[in-house]
Formats: structure tokens, sequence, C-alpha cells
């Protein structure tokens, strides 16, 4: 069952489908799919109440129906009845909360993340937990203990990561939207794989309460949809200042999210946009997405957006600076899954000591292993001064020149990644390579920027998804989901939505 949020918003209130149908429907397609010879793996698990949710859902419809206050129902409750995909590392009260780990098995959160709160005030479902990455560290969703996510295009490739399960969810129309995190590219690499928009807001926009912390200071929920109105019109709700989260922070123009409109003639042609000297660089590139890049640039300026190339060096030092970091703060976040608190314990009876170790080493998975490794190593006495604070330097760095930028810019304008999506098992046991996925992404965490993936073409081979990504300054969403708006309407065959 395909639809978009509008249109299903649209079919609810004239009662051609009810919010049971959509969630069944969903789980049907899970059903069915648990038990096919290569299963998609998308969702891990369906929520038990999400069926009484949506019948709760259909009645408030049909009352408000009844007295002739539909409208004002939509007004209060803009997502009633519109089931949507959660990612395993965001908090949803009575559920199972895993991240992807043997070390958390059994686990319930006790209480709503935040934006899962905030989702569910404005009528949205959630239908379940969606594969990952074991902890969000990843490129591909193959590192979860629950097996790989495949990709909905073909079976054979990755879908993306760390929200590898809720892109694929979303572009097997298993849910109507998705919600994932990301801490260096996690929602737009797996959108640019899966051939669905993805957006990374501004650090703060979405409260991070009741996330999992991988990266704290460059962690972000984001959301993933089938056109850049699929993501609007959840951020409208979900975005602003949370009590609970001192790095919260309102959203400007949040207003011009809710009816979400294209950039004018006129603002188009004043746009201007930046491509970076240091993302020409075709070494390690895909020619596919070279030549993607190519046409984006070109669709551009026929709208007439100026765009001019400039040197950001710095830009160089991103992945470097951003794994250093990145590694730092897992280590430190993660040292909280001991064995004593919560979730799996291994206890031989020797002593706290061996209950640490033997509880990590049997819980963590080899890729979190290698990066609490690195991470602490980074973090020791004789060698903190040197890398991480210097890390967190070139970071700075990074933030005070991209924001330069965007004093004369509106756009920064370079692909999502350097490949589309590659076949599962080619690059999990070379890290590196993996970690180069994130080429163009990290550099958005870095800066605490906004940025979208946008669904630009596939390749010639394997037509696979190739996606382009839209950055702008700080909360400036609305701009670049306006621009994404302008593409959809122009590109709407860019992607290869999979009509399930």
């Amino acid at each position: 069952m395909f639809y978009t949020i509008n249109e299903a918003r649209e079919a609810l209130k004239n009662g051609k489908i009810t919010s049971v149908e959509l969630v069944k429907s969903a789980q049907d397609t899970f059903n069915k799919d648990k038990s096919a010879p290569i299963p998609l793996n998308a969702f891990i698990e369906m929520y038990e109440d999400a069926v009484a949710k949506a019948e709760a859902a259909d009645k408030e419809i049909a009352d408000a129906r009844a007295a002739g206050t539909l409208d004002k129902l939509f007004e209060e409750k803009p997502l009633c009845g519109l089931p949507f995909a959660n990612k395993d590392n965001i908090s949803s009260k009575g559920h199972r909360l895993t991240c992807g780990s043997k070390i958390l098995e059994g686990y319930v959160a006790p209480y709503n993340a935040t934006v899962i709160d905030r989702l569910e005030k404005a009528g949205a479902i959630p239908l379940g937990r969606c594969n990952q990455d074991e902890f969000a560290m990843g490129s591909s969703t193959e590192y979860s203990s629950y097996g790989p996510t495949r990709n909905p295009i073909n079976r054979d490739f990755v879908s993306g990561g760390s929200s590898g399960g809720s892109a694929a969810a979303v572009s097997a129309n298993q849910a109507l939207f998705g919600i994932g995190t990301e801490t260096g590219g996690s929602v737009r690499l797996p959108a640019s794989y899966c051939g669905i928009y993805g957006l990374k807001p501004t650090y703060g926009v979405l409260s991070r309460w009741g996330v999992v912390a991988y990266g704290s200071s460059l962690d972000q929920v984001g959301i993933l949809g089938h056109t850049p109105a699929d993501i609007s019109q959840p951020l409208s709700v979900m975005c602003g200042q949370d009590m609970y989260d001192d790095t919260s922070a309102d959203l400007p123009d949040a207003d011009q999210l809710k009816n979400l409109a294209p950039l004018s003639d006129a603002e188009f042609k004043a746009l201007k946009i930046a491509i970076p000297k240091q993302f020409l660089k075709t070494e390690g590139a895909d020619p596919d997405v070279v030549k993607s890049f190519a046409d984006t640039r070109k669709w551009f300026e026929s709208k007439g957006a100026k765009i001019e190339e400039v040197d950001l060096p710095i830009l160089d030092a991103s992945i470097a600076s951003y794994y250093v970091i990145a590694l730092s703060e897992a280590a430190s976040n993660l040292s909280r899954f001991d064995g004593i608190r919560y979730g799996r314990r291994v206890d031989n009876q020797k002593g706290y000591d061996e209950l640490y170790v033997d509880t990590r080493s049997e819980g963590f998975g080899p890729e979190v292993k290698r990066r609490i490794i690195i991470g602490n190593y980074v973090l020791s006495e004789q060698f903190s001064g040197d890398t991480y604070k210097k890390g967190m330097t070139v970071r700075a760095r990074i933030q005070k020149e991209v924001a330069k930028v965007f004093e004369s810019y509106d756009l920064i304008l370079c692909p999502t990644c350097p490949t589309a999506a590659f076949k599962l098992g080619s690059k999990v046991d070379s890290p590196l390579e993996m970690y180069l996925s994130d080429l163009y992404t990290t550099f958005v965490n870095l800066a605490r920027i906004p940025s979208i993936s946008v669904p630009a073409g596939n390749t010639s081979a394997d037509k696979m998804p190739i996606g382009m990504q839209f950055a702008g300054p700080m909360f400036s969403e609305a701009k670049i989901l306006r621009v994404a708006q302008n593409w959809e309407e122009d590109h709407k065959d860019c992607g290869i939505p999979v009509k399930a």
C-alpha cells in the first residue's frame, strides 16, 4: 500500500482507508517477508499495541467526521492515524530497545523519547523497531546482532547504515516515514542507497532525550521519507526546545514545514550555491556518482541558480577529526553497559572486574569493540592531549570555515556518498574502506548544520540509487526542504520506489 503522508491523510479523511488497514498492511508485509528466501530484515519486530492505537485513531476520525470537525482534528493532530518506523536506539515506552546489540537483549524502555512523545501527540503510530548497526556504529547495517538489513531495490546489496532498517522500511513501503539517528551520515547514507529522501537537521533541533548515545556532541535524530513533505511534516511536530535536553533549540520558520512549498522562480534564481573543490576530486568515486553530481549542478544552473567553486582545505581533515571525536565519545558513553545496571550480565562469581570483562566481551560485537578500543586509546593519558584535543581544534575550524561560506552562499552542494550501495559482505571486513563511505557526510555533523540527501539517479550497471545532498547554514531546514521540493517536482522518477 503506497502512500505519501499527504495522500494517506486525505484517504483517511475521505474514508477510503483506515488507520487499521495501514497498520495491518505493514504487519502483513513484515510477516510475509520474514519467511521469504531472502528476508529484507528492515523491522526487527512490530509493536503489539500498534493495531489498538490505530483503532483509537479510526474512532477519533469517525467521531470528528460525524461532528463535522475533521479539519480541526487534523489541524490538532496532523499525523493522526499514520504509522511510522522507529530505529532500535530510540526509546518507545513499554517496548524493547536493544540498539541492535546482544548486550541489551530483553531491555524494555521505561519512557518515550521526546521525539516519540511528540509524534504520538500529533497522532502518529509507532509501528515497530527497525534494524541498525550495533549502537549505530556502521555504514551498512551489517554490524547488527539481528543480521543485516538488505536493500529493497536489490537484496544482494546493503541498505546503508546505521539507520538502514528505517530507510529500507520506508523504501519498501512498510511505513509512511521513518526516524533514525546519525552521528556522521547514518540517515543520509541509507537514504541515498535506498532511493529516498533523508534529512539530518541542525544539531539540537530534535531532542536527543531518550536516544541511546553514541557520540553525544554529534548525534542527531533524522527523518526518512519518499518526498520532502514526508520529512517536513514530522519535523514540524518534533522540533523545538525540550526541558530534558539542554542542547535542544527552537527552529525558526517551523510554520513553513507544515505545508511545504517549493521556492518561487525568483527565489530560486537568487540562490547562491557553493561546491567545495575538495569534493570535486574523483579518485575513489564511482563514475556514475560523478555524472549524477554534474547533472545536479546543471539542473541548478538551468533554473538560474548561481554556482561557484570554493576552496575549503580543512574538509580534507573531516574524516580524521570525526572518527577521533566520535570514537572517543563512544568509548565514554558505552562504559555504562557493564552488566551491573541493565541489560545482559555474565556473572561468573569471580568479582566485578571479571563480570565487566565477560559481559562486555560476550555482549558487544567486533565493530563496537574495535571502536571502544580505539576511543580509549585516544583518551589514554599519554595520548589524549595530542589527538583528542587536536580533533576538537580541527572541528572548531571546520565549523568556523563552513559558517563563513554561508555568509556568501545559501547552500553547499555535494554527493551523499562516493559510491552507490555495495554488495553485502564486500566491505564488512575492511573497516577503513567502510569508514570512507562517510567522506561527504561527516563535515555536516562536525559543523552542526542541516543537510538533506535527495534521490538523483541510478547506477548504469546495477540500477542502484544515487543520492546528492543539499546542506545549508544552521536552522535553514525550511529552505533546504523547499529546494528539495523543487527537485522532487522536476525529478519524480529519480528514485526507484518499491510499490509494495
